[in-house]
């Protein structure tokens, strides 16, 4: 009877394992939201997404620090050398957020604002970027949709007329390296996070 049992319980706990297993391939359909600065609209887009999200795995987590500079409350500073993003709250304090910047000959420097922001936001790789990669045998999508699998990640913050943004990252181990062709880095908690409390317009201070 014992061993009935036994073979009852593993049965009915493959099952459960299966169910779960079909659950996590399932997709979902959902509605993204993309800003269209061109009309001052945002553009509502429907998407199907796989529950299997990558989020944070990053041992750099966020925390409020003092920070003295004189900014607007909000603005965006990323130090690439520290390889942090601080977001000012206006009281003398910032959040500050581990990212991963651009690798050598990639950094940059400057001043951008919030141009546009995009949820789960499409992949179009720069026309120089495909040559590069295809020079070493990686070929690129012209374009790839927004989703897990997206190198952008959840969220984007498009900053001004550049080709660089603030996006998250379906490889949350690169946060604190350097290894982007530019643009900045999340975990996707932390991405959304600040996407949440971002505006367009924001300044974005890049040192």
């Amino acid at each position: 009877m014992l061993f009935i049992k036994h073979l009852m319980q593993s049965a009915l706990m493959a099952l459960l394992v299966a169910a779960s297993t079909t659950v996590l391939a399932e997709e979902t359909r959902v509605t993204v939201r993309q800003f269209d600065p061109a009309t001052g609209t945002w553009i509502r887009k429907e998407r199907n997404l796989a529950f299997k999200t990558p989020w944070s795995d990053s041992a750099i987590k966020p925390e409020v620090v003092p920070f003295a500079e004189k900014l607007p409350a909000g603005t965006i500073v990323i130090d690439t050398g520290a390889r942090r993003l601080f977001h000012l709250r206006g009281d003398g304090t910032a959040t500050r957020y581990g990212i991963g910047v651009g690798r050598e000959g990639f950094a940059w420097r400057g001043r951008e604002h919030v141009s546009r922001k995009a949820e789960w936001p499409d992949w179009r790789p720069p026309a120089e970027m495909i040559r590069r990669e295809a020079a070493d045998g990686r070929i690129l999508p012209a374009v790839m949709e927004g989703g897990p699998e997206n190198p952008m990640g959840a969220r984007a913050l498009y900053l001004g007329s550049t080709l660089f943004r603030i996006h998250g990252t379906n490889q949350p181990w690169t946060i604190g390296k350097a290894v982007s062709s530019g643009c900045i880095r999340m975990t996707n908690d932390d991405v959304v996070a600040l996407y949440n409390q971002v505006k367009i317009g924001t300044l974005v201070v890049v040192r």
